[in-house]
């Protein structure tokens, strides 16, 4: 047998069950600590991980495999494992069970310590034990007696299977204590409106505990329709919902009140209740008696976001679900489970449901704070990062919102989203150097990506947001390098989106943060662009905005040649624009305006030369004009205050001739774009 190469060894060690399974438990069964040398070398190897893309000595280079954009922010927020104290079945009816006050020695821990109730299980075992050896015995001296018992048992049985609940006058005339009891008594239980009506109003009107564990019963065998047989989990009683109407009345109701019950029961109020308000009453009687109420609809609602597929269903339960999101604090295991669903809709759902959804997780991190912050946080990026590998023009505006989301989300902790930031705009310099040193393909294709392209983005727009809110320096300073970076990697045409996308982040970091990047060099290259035949045939038709790199029978065409010459006059009037009205705006254009000379003396395109000498006048004229003011002020250059304020009023007029002529610029770019969308769609 021919022995593997370097490559397929990597591979079967990475990714094959066998070797992953047989890592799993190595690791469980040899865990040795660390020697205080190797944790020693651990720290300075940590420390000594620094971003440094300009620096002159070139550093090991870490493999890029082992790079991982979607594990940019660390820590593998998995599921905490589920109370084994509370079951996911059907709570037991009993009137005075929920009445009475219970001792404190009757529950098990939050945290799933041992309590004097698994003592009283232990003995309650040992005497099963004892009873069933008598038992034994008395069959061996008595087997007479013994037919007589199980003959009678089956005659109770018989009984107990004729009970069913119907909609006659029978059912209604019941006692309303009744009522909450035969619904569990009997092996079928049919849930009918005349029941649900009765039980309704028991626990509204009269707040009765045991007629609300009855609507928690139905409520849980709506929210499992169809996914299992609605009964108790040793098949004592199975649910069995009568018709759409009654599904309908249970789901809404339970929705719609059971957070109004539960306030009720606990004595909260509806408003300014914290979490701290529900840890506080964990010890009482009141929270005993509800605890297992509360979970029981709480973990129904969650297995119903989880199965249904209706949006309308998903948004109502979520906006409904909002209300109690407090009452999460008595369960963390089942707020990690809303917070993963939650992040789930807000991915994969409709504009709607996807707004809802993170509705959602912002209450969550807000009335939650630390460390639900950092997991809703790395969870959220995590999905977007999934999520936005490949693009089509019907996802670009939930995109955009996915993206928008994040930065609002990190803008309500800005000291532990910065350090978040920090973290994977290192990881992305840490690709781009390896591209930029090796020339490896695996970097370069992971940097021409639109997952490496949209996390910039993220990240330049949480930059542009809050950079005068918080001191976000370093993170700008460490972007501005590696948009940089990226636009020198990829000078050819055919990474011509790329570079467009590159001079467009540079251009919203100026704009918001208020500070000068030359990107006018990299915007007049694009013009020099020379690939076909000046005024070739129009190629096929190419959706420009959904691809970061073209495909090469696409530079030959005429349409490459316009999609240069529009592109670079937008991206240079985005630049001039901002800085049309500052004292050295004349300088700014020197440079720019050489290259767009040259190259209207060179093109032989008409079209072409029309355009470009529009741009070249309109800029002359303004440089004309801040001139003339500029050598009638008498302050000096290092008068700072006086530079900011210069030409102030004439900006916020905006009736220079060049804010016209950007205006008319980008409304026709973006009609373009709205034809082209409507056309790909």
């Amino acid at each position: 047998m021919a022995k593997l190469g370097k490559k397929a060894r990597k591979f079967a060690k990475k990714n094959l069950q066998s070797v992953l399974r047989h890592k799993r438990k190595t690791n469980s069964m040899f865990k040795k600590k660390a020697s205080k040398r190797k944790q020693q070398d651990a720290v300075e190897d940590h420390e000594g991980d620094k971003l440094d893309l300009s620096s002159e000595r070139k550093p090991e280079v870490q493999d890029i495999g082992d790079i991982s954009l979607d594990a940019l922010l660390g820590g593998d927020c998995s599921d905490l494992g589920e109370d084994d104290s509370d079951s996911d079945g059907y709570l037991e009816v009993s009137t005075n069970a929920f009445e009475a006050d219970m001792d404190d020695k009757t529950y098990l821990g939050e945290d799933g310590d041992v309590t004097a109730l698994s003592v009283q299980n232990k003995d309650i075992d040992s005497e099963l034990v004892e009873k069933k050896k008598k038992l034994d015995k008395l069959k061996e001296k008595d087997p007479g007696f013994c037919k007589f018992l199980e003959n009678n048992d089956e005659r109770v049985h018989q009984l107990s299977d004729e009970e069913m609940f119907s909609d006659d006058e029978e059912a209604s005339g019941n006692d309303t204590q009744t009522v909450g009891e035969s619904l569990n008594s009997s092996k079928l239980k049919l849930i009918t409106a005349s029941t649900i009506n009765v039980l309704c109003q028991e626990a509204t009107e009269l707040q009765n505990v045991s007629a609300l564990t009855s609507l928690l019963n139905c409520y849980r065998a709506a929210c499992h329709y169809g996914s299992e047989s609605s009964g108790f989990p040793d098949g004592t009683a199975v649910y069995k919902i009568q018709n759409k109407e009654v599904y309908s009345t249970i789901l809404a109701f339970m929705l719609c009140e059971a957070d109004k019950m539960f306030r009720n029961l606990l004595g909260i109020s509806c408003s300014n209740c914290k979490k701290e308000t529900i840890l506080d009453m964990k010890n009482t009687s009141k929270w005993k008696t509800t605890k297992p109420l509360m979970k029981s609809y709480l973990r129904s609602t969650l297995f119903l976001l989880n199965q249904v597929t209706d949006s309308k269903i998903l948004v109502f339960s979520l906006t409904q679900l909002r209300a109690s999101i407090i009452c999460f604090a008595g369960f963390p295991s089942l707020l990690h489970r809303l917070i993963k669903i939650s992040i789930h809709l807000w991915a994969t759902g409709d504009e709607t449901l996807s707004s809802h959804a993170f509705l959602v997780v912002r209450d969550v991190a807000f009335l939650y704070g630390n460390d639900w912050f950092d997991i809703c946080l790395i969870r959220t990026y995590k999905a977007f990062i999934g999520h936005c590998k490949f693009l089509e023009p019907g996802m670009f505006n939930h995109i955009k919102f996915l993206r928008n989301s994040i930065v609002e989300l990190c803008s309500m902790d800005l000291q532990k989203s910065s350090s978040k930031a920090l973290v994977s705009l290192q990881q992305l310099a840490k690709i781009l150097q390896s591209a930029l040193q090796t020339k490896n393909k695996e970097a370069v294709k992971k940097i021409c990506s639109w997952q490496f392209a949209n996390c910039i983005d993220l990240w330049v727009e949480f930059v542009s947001s809050n950079i005068h809110d918080y001191d976000l320096q370093p993170l700008l300073y460490t972007i501005i390098q590696i948009v940089n970076g990226v636009a020198h990697l990829f000078l050819g045409p055919r990474y011509l989106p790329l570079r467009i996308k590159c001079i467009q982040w540079l251009n919203h970091l100026s704009c918001c943060c208020g500070i000068f990047i030359p990107v006018g060099s990299f915007a007049t290259d694009i013009l020099e662009y020379k690939v076909g035949k000046v005024g070739g045939k129009p190629g096929k038709d190419f959706n420009f905005s959904t691809s970061v790199r073209l495909p090469k029978h696409w530079l030959k065409s005429q349409n490459f040649q316009e999609q240069c010459v529009s592109s670079a006059i937008e991206l240079l009037c985005t630049h001039f624009d901002h800085w049309s009205y500052h004292i050295s705006f004349p300088e700014l254009a020197t440079v720019p305006l050489i290259r767009l000379r040259k190259f209207y003396e060179t093109t032989t395109n008409e079209v072409f030369r029309r355009l470009v000498k529009r741009l070249i006048d309109q800029v002359e004229l303004n440089v004309d004009f801040v001139r003339k003011k500029r050598d009638e002020v008498a302050f000096s250059p290092k008068d700072q205050q006086s530079v900011e304020s210069f030409l102030q009023c004439e900006k916020s007029s905006g009736n220079a001739s060049f804010k016209q002529y950007y205006e008319s610029i980008i409304q026709k770019s973006v009609s373009q774009n709205l034809f082209t969308s409507e056309k790909f769609r």
